[in-house]
């Protein structure tokens, strides 16, 4: 089973940057498509970044398009995504997520999750 486990989340004043990780246990990232998923309070999770297993090509919400990068390091079984010009609107708790197809960045087609790690864009 694939265990995952966000770390890096904090507090960042707007404009500034912050780069998160996801580390796996339990198996390896080798095989799986990878994502970062966001949820503000009262709002539904959505797909910010995913990374697919193969050909390692990337989806980004269009919103961090320019702003954010995501990659993995498949030696390390950690994916990261970086952050940069942070704005109060990238507030919410981050979650990781694996999936062994990963056709869409969408929540449910990613079966492993992480337990999220909250990111506050404030001044």
């Amino acid at each position: 089973q694939l265990q995952l486990e966000e770390s890096g989340g904090g507090l960042v004043q707007p404009g500034g940057s912050l780069t998160i990780s996801c580390a796996a246990s339990g198996s390896t990232f080798n095989d799986y498509a990878l994502g970062w998923f966001r949820q503000a309070p009262g709002k539904e999770r959505e797909g910010v970044s995913c990374i697919s297993s193969s050909d390692g090509g990337t989806y980004y919400l269009d919103s961090v398009k320019g702003r954010f990068t995501i990659s993995r390091d498949n030696a390390k079984n950690t994916v990261y995504l970086q952050m940069n010009s942070l704005k109060p609107e990238d507030t919410g708790i981050y979650y990781c997520a694996a999936d062994r197809v990963g056709n869409y960045c969408s929540v449910p087609d990613y079966i492993y999750w992480g337990q999220g790690t909250q990111v506050i864009v404030s001044s």
